[in-house]
């Protein structure tokens, strides 16, 4: 959740909402706002911070970046010699987790609710696949929905039920001095992550707490987690003391302080260090609120918003892909990989966050089967949704492994060779991890039809790109669709969103004739892109693939080598090229023979990289990223893919009041010609000096020798985001604070007539 409306809310909330309610007796929240300093030891520390500093003005929220004087007039028992910088947010805040518990329920309680207290939930009431309530040690309590906010109990109590909530203990570990003469009430909480400590003022004393980057899981795998409430554990003080004198080396004096409490208790991480919220794929009615990887009191404002409104109005009043609970997949509640994996999420959260940067545990889960052929040939792979994937390919000699900046990694000149293979010549990518469902059955078209923007009633062999959309119009997923006979339908989208997308699909038909399926792990998917893309399939086939015969948006099925393949005419990378869907029994030998006859076309193997630089210089928008629930068609420039004289489907009323009333808002690309500058996301948008967006993606475009990136650009005026008034701006994009010039267009910078496409 963006943290402007959190910290807004939460201040709202504690001095507002619970302290000076006109009618009512209220008790204190502890609320306090003595701000918070984060400090870097290291350039790339002090960038990432910095980047993030100007990424927070988008959302209001007040913060400087400072020096180490300023650090030491701050914080003058912190010793700063090896500080380079670091920011300050003036209004960050503390609350009494208790007393605010408290004052919530007591205002609750004034408005009617009920709370049981010192009371067990035995189970759920399901009945045909919906909750309608639950079981306790004191009666049956009916109702609509569930919120499960168990903590670290949430997981064995949902797998009772088929319901996927990844989450594991880690010990975390904090310690708190005896009282200190003379320590300020005021002092600012303490961030240092490249010590892995924080420290805060608590009833004057000291607070230090660890987020040591390999922490220790609880409990040890194979042992059950007690069914109990809070739990503290015995430290291990081999493992905690070099974690101390490391902490204690930014505020000398801790060695000569005596301790009153040395704390280890478990907290419940996730496997991507967000939290989890929503309502779950597998069973209606549940939602989930936990995970919160020990930024609970800070989000709980946030969160206790967003849950409330999304089930009072059916969908989150902002988009929260990030912390949606359908983002993980069934495997990723196993024990032993949440046991792993928890070794390196407490840490990540303290850890540096590089562009790229990848997880380093539980790696190799799932596997395409090309992955062996790819892992000889250098790939280099990062993971999504556990998949592994081929990102960029190293040179002989050379390690293909990441060397992290906020530069140009090392990884430059690979994908450098590999675009300029894609642009030129013909690349091929392993797409094996794309979701793809198979919806079947009479009533197919008319499912599809209603949950789809743009036209569906086409013929078998049709192609079409389309979204969809939710009743105010936001996008909820992007994707192609294929007809393939007259009751049958190929759905493609992203890995990352096939639970999602799925439950969506499942949930349309509802009582209707027709099934989906989802067919990922039964084919894989080859790329092949570029202007010899043509002539290298041909040489395998005997399929005529001339333009004539084989048009942009059309699928077949065709013979290549010894295999039968779907071939798709579409593309992610702004060239001539198909996407083949191949029986994952032959993967192996299609990427043979596509390798063997490779060599006069200048066939290269290409990584996930090399679609992203390739598709950021064509503008093609990423669903969660460039478009997302909060995002139209419109104000994303896809309205071309609305078919607007459709009668019916999901969002059409609200996209022809959008269409009416004009935008607001409209999608921008911007390239930076400044060779040192790179664009990754979050970057903010200037026009004529005023913030109006911010870069949702960027990637380096080595055919148009920029840094480029996309963005939303909002009019402050109230006006119409027209294309005269993106002409009429001068542009700038804020990176790590410094306003760097950018060119603007509102169409794509490359090959704006996809006339390559369509050769």
């Amino acid at each position: 959740i963006p943290r402007a409306p959190v910290v807004q809310y939460f201040q709202w909330l504690a001095e507002e909402g619970l302290e000076r309610e006109p009618s009512q007796v209220w008790q204190s929240t502890g609320f306090h706002q003595p701000g918070a300093i984060s400090v870097a030891t290291t350039a790339g520390r002090f960038e990432e911070l910095r980047r993030t500093a100007a990424m927070a003005h988008n959302f209001g929220v007040e913060v400087n970046v400072i020096g180490p004087d300023d650090i030491a007039a701050m914080w003058p028992l912190a010793d700063v010699a090896d500080i380079v910088g670091g920011v300050h947010l003036p209004k960050d805040a503390m609350v009494g987790p208790s007393d605010t518990t408290m004052a919530l329920a007591k205002g609750a309680r004034q408005r009617g609710a009920h709370i049981a207290e010192h009371t067990t939930v035995t189970g759920l009431i399901v009945d045909r696949g919906r909750i309608v309530g639950v079981t306790t040690d004191r009666g049956d309590i009916r109702c609509a929905n569930v919120v499960l906010a168990a903590g670290l109990w949430s997981r064995e109590f949902a797998a009772r039920y088929g319901v996927t909530l990844p989450l594991y203990g880690a010990e975390h570990f904090y310690v708190v001095t005896e009282v200190i003469e003379g320590l300020s009430r005021d002092l600012p909480v303490l961030r240092d992550p490249d010590r892995c400590a924080y420290y805060k003022v608590d009833a004057g004393r000291l607070l230090v707490g660890l987020f040591e980057k390999v922490a220790r899981p609880w409990p040890p795998v194979g042992v059950p987690t007690p069914a109990t409430g809070f739990i503290t554990l015995d430290a291990d003080t081999d493992h905690l003391m070099p974690l101390l004198e490391t902490a204690f080396g930014r505020v000398p004096m801790l060695n000569t302080t005596g301790l009153r409490l040395l704390f280890d208790g478990p907290e419940a991480f996730t496997p991507d260090d967000r939290y989890i919220m929503g309502p779950t794929p597998e069973l209606d009615g549940l939602f989930v609120a936990a995970g919160f990887n020990s930024i609970g009191i800070q989000s709980a404002g946030g969160v206790g918003m967003a849950l409330s409104s999304w089930i009072i109005d059916g969908r989150p009043p902002m988009d929260l892909w990030d912390v949606d609970v359908r983002r993980f997949e069934p495997f990723q509640r196993n024990q032993r990989y949440l046991h792993e994996r928890t070794t390196e999420t407490l840490g990540l959260l303290y850890q540096m966050h590089w562009p790229n940067r990848q997880v380093e545990t539980t790696r190799n889960l799932r596997r395409s089967p090309l992955h062996d052929r790819l892992a000889a040939q250098g790939a280099c792979f990062g993971e999504l949704a556990g998949w592994e994937r081929a990102n960029w390919f190293s040179t002989p000699g050379s390690a293909p492994e990441y060397e992290y900046s906020f530069g140009r990694e090392n990884w430059f000149a690979n994908n450098a060779a590999e675009h300029y293979a894609v642009r030129n010549a013909v690349g091929l990518f392993d797409q094996s991890s794309f979701t793809k469902f198979l919806l079947q059955g009479p009533d197919a078209e008319a499912v599809i039809n209603e949950v789809s923007a743009n036209d569906m009633a086409v013929a078998a062999g049709k192609i079409v790109y389309t979204q969809w959309c939710n009743d105010e119009g936001g996008i909820e997923a992007d994707l192609t669709v294929t007809r393939l006979a007259e009751d049958q339908y190929m759905v493609v989208t992203a890995v990352a969103t096939r639970r999602r997308d799925f439950a969506s699909l499942k949930a349309a038909i509802g009582d209707r004739r027709a099934v989906v399926t989802d067919v990922t792990s039964g084919l894989a998917t080859l790329g092949v892109m570029g202007p010899s893309s043509r002539a290298l399939l041909a040489s395998l086939t005997t399929a005529d693939m001339s333009n004539e015969a084989f048009p942009f948006g059309t699928s077949l099925e065709i013979e290549l080598g010894s295999a039968l393949v779907r071939a798709m005419r579409v593309t992610y990378v702004g060239e001539l090229g198909w996407e083949l869907y191949v029986p994952t029994e032959f993967a192996a030998h299609v990427y043979e023979a596509l390798m063997a006859a490779g060599d006069p076309h200048k066939l290269k193997l290409c990584g996930y990289h090399t679609m992203t630089s390739c598709r950021m210089e064509k503008a093609y928008r990423h669903w969660s990223h460039e478009i997302g629930p909060d995002d139209n068609p419109l104000q994303a420039g896809l309205g071309f893919a609305v078919a607007w004289d459709k009668p019916s489907f999901r969002g059409r009323e609200a996209l022809l009041r959008q269409r009416e009333a004009g935008v607001d808002r409209r999608l921008l690309q911007f390239a930076v010609r400044d060779p040192h500058v790179m664009l990754h996301h979050h970057e903010p948008i200037l026009r004529d000096g005023e913030q109006v967006g911010w870069v949702t993606s960027g990637a380096w475009g080595h055919t148009l020798d920029a840094a480029v990136g996309l963005g939303y650009a909002r009019r402050t005026d109230g006006g119409i985001a027209d294309v005269e008034w993106a002409k009429a701006g001068s542009w700038e994009i804020n990176v790590a604070g410094r306003r760097v010039p950018a060119e603007m267009s509102t169409r794509p910078m490359y090959d704006p007539t996809s006339s390559r496409i369509k050769a």
